[in-house]
């Protein structure tokens, strides 16, 4: 009753805003298209200057497939269209009294700017639309030298854990993509994968909170999209940036295109040592079966990251004719790397009198590599917006990591023992997918489109030999999906209707052991989105989808850590896929200098995945002065509960109250109900009934601020708070981190120099406690220490971007109709 009648009065006060009175305006559209190839111009500049008020001047940016849409006050303007090494065409007199469509522009390519540095297409750090969020990494000094986990960590929704968890709205059942796909460069673990990936390789991160029928239904919290960098300008032109850190870090990556009437040639490539020291502690206080205290255990970790990457991403753009082109890319990554796990466990009587101490240092060595070939054709038809994509993809990706630990309590040599681990894993990934768009008269759309997905994995877990521990763990994964979408614009409304099929084909299989699990099932996933152009400057939109969430990977393999062999992680092969179905109102405001953008979202899922601890009836025993000292070893595993509800308000905003100080939040409050209850069977043969009906309210906020100096020093910072949340066995306390950057261009701005540091006071640290009844434990996990880099990037043949205040268009649109 609570959380309706809070809903309600969210709902109300979103409606208020649409109160405010508007001067009556014109909508003035088009599309900017590069004339020699016939392809449509993404950040291409249109300025409209008024003849009769000089001071009244609109402008903006177009989309992804050229268009551009700005509301005017009715008059008489100069119209100009501008693009990197593109020349600028300029339309004067131009006479608006009614919405007016400008047509095709067709710009041509002004080889004489080639050897400039100008400053001309200016974007947003962040834009907001309706359907997603755009988060453009070229202008954000905090990643220069960074990692892909370090971009994500920066994005409006989005939060990183300490150990690379990425979550949307705090859900951590989100779905990573790269270019629109799931990609082979992210390889087997997709949280170990960015943190190698370079930050320089990638152009902007979309966040699609509720994504429609095109999409895959994969993501319960929604889609983070990936774009990689892709260069645009004509002729040779590029970037190379340089990086150096402390912790130990060196980083050198470069990219380099050319571009010609016929075809595109572009190319990422880079090489990073990193060394990310982190460390973690577990106190654990054990009970007897009356409730008394037996003994403690003090467990303090230290790990020494260390990994030396090279990637590389070559490809090529094929203008076969005006109105088609064909992409072929190849990406290749190679990592190398070494990390020393060092624990000691402390023990103490039911006292806390010290009893011995108990060392245990895993030195893990590992080798990863990736590749990846994908080839897009495009077809543009005669009529605009028209067109037939068709894309395939194939990539291998293999991680071997093999350790041997050493252990021993402190001061018995007699104690000391080895253990040999190998855990090798291997990834192979088809993807077939083709899109159809058919514009239906002046405001509708039909889309179709089929996508098939079929991926194999296999994992070598191995432990001296030791059958209890060595398992082989083969994954496979066939899903074959179609789509269709329709959608229509009557006046101020409009509507789009999704349904997506997926047929999903699973074969889950422990070789070791002999347990072979298929799971066959198909799914319909609908989708629909409304919207209402409240004003010129605001929009209301209602969507609702149904979702998927698969386990895989580590979910998955019994056997999949051996790190500590007291606290050790299992996945759980008979894990059922969890459905949520996602219901979001949103709100979009513009103002002269703010954007502002809130939603209210409800997800109610279905089977959704909880992490449990329980004892596994297995014991380590150590010999303490002729005493064997028997220690429970402890479980943590996931599980399907009944039901989860989580619903939440979330507003971003962009204000930039003069021309040198740009604000950037995001806050989002949100309540999880649990519902279910677990049971199992101990190794005594009872029974044992654990109820996870649990409730927790929390919310996180994030505030960005850039402010630019004297001298043009620009200088951002960048501050995350997550508040404290319940969980279904405990409690995870709050944290705050900081982080902050210098940047000065130099070189008649060819050039640009960044100072960052990565959690400033060394506080990104999840703290957490967990109460069973045979144990108490608090735990501290930092996955990085503070970072310190300093970057120099150099640019030759290429307009540096810089954000300015022109207003664009941030709904409404191809946007508001599920256009990816």
């Amino acid at each position: 009753m609570r959380l309706s009648k809070l809903l309600s009065a969210l709902t109300l006060l979103l409606f208020s805003f649409s109160g405010i009175a508007q001067m009556a305006k014109v909508t003035v559209s088009g599309k900017i298209y590069e004339k020699s190839t016939n392809t449509p111009l993404e950040y291409a500049t249109i300025v409209l200057k008024n003849v009769d008020k000089p001071e009244i001047v609109t402008g903006g940016v177009t989309d992804e497939q050229g268009n551009f849409s700005l509301d005017v006050v009715k008059g008489t303007y100069n119209i100009s269209y501008e693009f990197i090494s593109l020349k600028t065409l300029t339309v004067n007199n131009k006479v608006i009294e009614n919405d007016t469509n400008l047509g095709t522009v067709f710009l041509e390519p002004d080889v004489s700017q080639l050897q400039e540095v100008v400053l001309v297409a200016d974007v947003s750090t962040v834009e907001f639309k309706l359907d997603k969020r755009v988060y453009n990494v070229g202008q954000d000094m905090m990643v220069k030298g960074g990692t892909m986990s370090d971009v994500l960590n920066n994005v409006p929704s989005v939060t990183v854990d300490p150990d690379g968890t990425v979550a949307l709205r705090g859900n951590e059942n989100v779905r990573i993509l790269i270019d629109g796909r799931p990609s082979g460069l992210a390889g087997i673990n997709i949280a170990d994968a960015l943190k190698l990936l370079p930050a320089d390789s990638v152009e902007k991160v979309e966040v699609i909170t509720n994504p429609s029928a095109r999409y895959d239904a994969e993501g319960g919290g929604g889609i983070i999209n990936i774009v990689l960098r892709k260069g645009k300008g004509q002729g040779i032109n590029g970037s190379v940036i340089a990086s150096v850190g402390d912790p130990e870090a060196y980083g050198l990556s470069a990219n380099i295109n050319y571009r010609s009437d016929s075809f595109n040639l572009f190319s990422n490539f880079g090489y990073n040592y990193r060394n990310s020291p982190g460390n973690s502690s577990t106190d654990s206080e054990y009970f007897n079966e009356d409730g008394t205290t037996r003994n403690y255990i003090y467990e303090s970790r230290t790990n020494q990251r260390l990994n030396r990457t090279f990637n590389a991403n070559y490809g090529i753009d094929l203008f076969l004719t005006k109105s088609a082109s064909w992409t072929h890319a190849l990406t290749f990554s190679k990592e190398s790397g070494a990390n020393p796990d060092n624990v000691f466990y402390n023990n103490y009587d039911a006292n806390f009198n010290p009893t011995f101490v108990r060392n245990r240092l895993n030195d893990e060595i590992s080798k990863e590599y990736s590749i990846e070939y994908s080839s897009v054709f495009t077809k543009d038809f005669e009529k605009e917006d028209h067109k037939l994509t068709a894309n395939v993809a194939f990539s291998k990706n293999q991680d071997n990591e093999s350790s041997i630990i050493y252990d021993q309590i402190l001061g018995d040599p007699s104690s000391y023992f080895t253990d040999v681990t190998l855990n090798n894993q291997s990834q192979l990934r088809n993807l077939l997918q083709a899109d159809y768009v058919l514009p239906i008269g002046k405001d509708s759309r039909f889309e179709a489109g089929y996508r098939g997905n079929f991926q194999k994995n296999l994992t070598d877990f191995n432990v001296n030999d030791d059958s209890v521990f060595t398992n082989l763990l083969e994954y496979k994964e066939n899903v074959n999906a179609l789509y269709t979408q329709y959608g229509s614009k009557i006046n101020k409304f409009s509507y789009f209707f999704g349904l997506r099929w997926e047929d999903s084909n699973i074969e889950v299989n422990s070789i070791t052991s002999n347990d072979y699990n298929t799971k066959k099932y198909n799914n319909f996933f609908p989708t629909a989105t409304f919207n209402y152009e409240l004003n010129d400057d605001s929009n209301l939109t209602l969507s609702y989808s149904k979702r998927i969430n698969r386990p895989r990977g580590r979910f998955l393999n019994p056997f999949s850590s051996y790190s500590s062999n007291i606290n050790i992680f299992q996945g759980n092969p008979d894990l059922n896929p969890s459905y949520t179905n996602v219901l979001d109102l949103g709100y979009l405001r513009k103002w002269d200098k703010i954007t502002f953008n809130t939603s209210l979202y409800v997800n109610m899922t279905d089977d959704t995945f909880q992490f449990i601890r329980k004892e596994s009836g297995n014991f380590v025993t150590t010999n303490v002065d002729g005493v064997n000292v028997q220690t429970p070893v402890i479980i943590s595993t996931p599980i399907n509960l009944a039901k989860e509800y989580r619903a939440g308000f979330e507003m971003n905003a962009n204000y930039s109250p003069y021309k040198w100080w740009r604000l950037n939040g995001n806050f989002n409050l949100y309540r999880v109900e649990n519902q279910g209850d677990y049971t199992y069977t101990d190794f005594q043969g009872n029974e044992v009934v654990q109820n996870f009906d649990n409730i927790a309210t929390t919310w996180f906020t994030r505030l960005t601020s850039k402010v630019t100096l004297p001298y043009n020093v620009d200088w951002q910072t960048n501050v995350t708070y997550r508040a404290p949340q319940n969980t279904a066995q405990g409690r995870t306390l709050d944290m705050t981190s900081v982080n902050l950057s210098f940047s000065k261009d130099i070189l008649k701005d060819k050039g640009s120099l960044a100072l960052n540091v990565s959690d400033l006071f060394n506080t990104r640290k999840r703290r957490s406690y967990i109460d069973l009844d045979n144990v108490s434990s608090f735990s501290t996990f930092q996955w990085r220490e503070r970072q310190i880099t300093l970057a120099f990037t150099y640019r030759f043949n290429k307009k540096k971007e810089r954000e300015n205040n022109q207003r664009r268009d941030d709904g409404g649109g191809e946007e508001m109709m599920g256009t990816p």
